[in-house]
């Protein structure tokens, strides 16, 4: 079993930041990618950024400039460093990773959510 835990969450006035963390636990062979998204009231959920294992990152446009996802391997870790806060990245962010618990066996998992909210 694998279980992803974040922190980190809470609120922020506009243009403040916040860092995410979640740590990764469990039967772990390998974590491959990481990343997280974010689902606002009313909205599907999104992308917001990715890391590969060898630490390619990638962005959604409308956080790129403001984010950046970093990880540690050893500590089957990964964050989100988030400045420039605006009101509309205000949702319950996920941590989500590809998991392989032997060399044959990758499943896909999801973290609980952390609620993050911008506003003055």
């Amino acid at each position: 079993q694998v279980e992803l835990a974040e922190s980190g969450g809470g609120l922020v006035q506009p243009g403040g930041s916040l860092r995410l963390s979640c740590v990764v636990s469990g039967q772990i062979y390998i974590i491959n990618t990481m990343r997280w998204y974010r689902q606002a009231p009313r909205k599907q959920r999104e992308l917001v950024a990715s890391i590969t294992r060898g630490g390619v990152d990638n962005y959604a446009h409308s956080v790129r400039g403001r984010f950046t996802i970093s990880r540690d391997n050893a500590e089957n870790t990964v964050s989100l460093q988030m400045n420039t806060l605006k009101p509309e990245d205000t949702a319950v962010y996920y941590c989500n990773a590809d998991v392989q618990q032997g060399p044959n066996y990758e499943f896909n998992y999801w973290g609980q959510g952390t609620q993050v909210t911008v506003s003055s």
